[in-house]
């Protein structure tokens, strides 16, 4: 592996150092060892021209002086700190002692590093550099994660251009499968109608892909809207579960709710969980056994209400865990009548719930079910 301090990507010529002391023949040292590295360097007899002068010069380092007329160099470190937070360019302080006091008190000021006098040259450099070199590197993983930022953001909104253009289209293919299957152009054979609902149920996995596509761009480019207004969990549920139950009804499934808790109010986007909830039933739905009942639990104290899903599916390994709620996060079970999963339905379940300042988990024993619950604070 290439040394940090050596590596050709790291040239730190240039860089500007900020040396203060009231001793104009240490100056002339230490500005003379730094010069001859190819620093640029700013000179300041204070801590109060210390302080001017960073402000115009914008150092990448300060080497700062313990014992100055004035503020001394623990006050100015402070000062600096104070001013420039986090943009403040480390601080290396200098002095004749070497007690330990000092140290302490120079780390609890904002210092990074201490250089005792009198100066050893290769020592001073050596040390410089690092702090330097630190910085730059720094300096550029920043560039990186703005790049990466930027790129995932323009990612984000390419693929919302995309989700969005083919949803009508999709829609379209949709609707004109529904009508031909109700004999809208006359009566088909059995072969015509296998096809069309081969075509129907096609489009409907991909506008149901395309449709999560688009919530998850939505979600990422921070455009997500709550449109919240106390609200019924009882209400919700038992609308998701009426619809649900229509299609579980296919695999021979019932969808039952238990109200362990009257009937909670939270201050919700009523769509929105509306979503999270029917997708946690399509899940129960999609993995459990055909016959198999799947209870919605109703639950809250004096702080969260929320709803349960509890399945008798093949529950969630514990080492697959990892990949829930995540996006493109597949588990290795397998729906039980074939039908098929974006892996994205999860993901955006979590997104949503947190812009609620709720909370979604799991509790799974493999091979006895599992239970995803959610929770959302409760309305006062």
């Amino acid at each position: 592996m290439d040394d940090p301090l050596t590596h050709p990507s790291i040239d730190l010529k240039g860089r500007r150092i900020l040396a203060v002391d009231d001793d104009r023949i240490n100056l002339r040292i230490i500005g003379g060892i730094l010069r001859h590295e190819g620093y640029e360097i700013a000179e300041a007899a204070s801590g109060e021209q210390a302080l001017e002068v960073y402000a115009t010069f914008q150092p990448n380092l300060v080497l700062l002086d313990v014992m100055m007329p004035g503020i001394d160099g623990f006050a100015t470190c402070r000062t600096l700190k104070k001013t420039y937070g986090d943009n403040c360019a480390p601080v290396i302080f200098v002095t004749a002692k070497s007690e330990a006091d000092d140290v302490v008190m120079g780390f609890d000021a904002g210092g990074v590093d201490y250089l005792t006098k009198p100066f050893r040259p290769k020592e001073v450099v050596a040390r410089i550099r690092t702090h330097l070199s630190n910085q730059q590197l720094v300096e550029q993983q920043k560039h990186l994660v703005d790049q990466l930022s930027k790129a995932n953001a323009d990612k984000d909104r390419f693929l919302g251009m995309c989700a969005h253009d083919l949803r009508n289209p999709l829609s379209s293919i949709r609707g004109l499968a529904e009508l031909m299957d109700e004999n809208a152009i006359g009566e088909l054979t059995a072969e015509q109608r296998e096809i069309i609902q081969t075509i129907h149920a096609a489009s409907q996995s991909m506008l149901q892909l395309v449709n999560e596509l688009l919530d998850v761009a939505t979600i990422e480019a921070g455009h997500l809207k709550l449109d919240k207004t106390p609200t019924s969990v009882v209400e919700i549920v038992e609308r998701s579960v009426h619809l649900s139950n229509m299609e579980a009804a296919k695999k021979s499934t019932r969808i039952e709710i238990v109200k362990t808790s009257g009937d909670p109010i939270v201050d919700v986007d009523r769509n929105k969980i509306r979503q999270v909830v029917d997708n946690l039933i399509s899940n129960a739905v999609k993995y459990s056994p055909r016959g198999s009942i799947i209870t919605v639990l109703i639950h809250a104290n004096d702080s969260v209400a929320g709803f349960a899903v509890r399945d008798s599916g093949p529950g969630v390994p514990e080492h697959e865990r990892h990949k829930l709620f995540k996006d493109f996060g597949r588990l290795s079970a397998q729906p039980t009548g074939g039908e098929k999963s974006t892996g994205l339905g999860l993901a955006i379940c979590r997104k949503i719930v947190e812009a609620h300042s709720g909370t979604i988990g799991v509790n799974s024993v493999p091979g006895q079910g599992a239970e995803f619950f959610v929770n959302l604070p409760l309305f006062k």
